[in-house]
């Protein structure tokens, strides 16, 4: 990828616990029917994955029902660009 793709103002940027340099990107498509999950390493994009609308209530799903049996007090810690 040549340079940056900027996020849409639909989106996320959700920081790598491991280092700065990664991250997972969301952003919305509505016009194609899709979210897409995007991974970066510094500003290269490496991997994406493009998920049907109608399959992200149950992504959610599965994001709350692991966030739920998180051991207290570890839910929380999370760090978003």
């Amino acid at each position: 990828m040549a340079g940056v793709a900027p996020l849409p103002v639909n989106g996320v940027v959700c920081l790598d616990q491991r280092d700065a340099g990664r991250a997972l990107r969301l952003s919305w498509h509505h016009e194609l029917g899709s979210v897409v999950l995007s991974i970066w390493r510094n500003d290269v994009c490496v991997a994406t994955s493009q998920v049907a609308t109608e399959d992200v209530p149950a992504l959610v799903n599965a994001l709350v029902a692991g966030l739920a049996q998180a051991p207290t007090g570890q839910a929380g810690n999370r760090r978003l660009a």
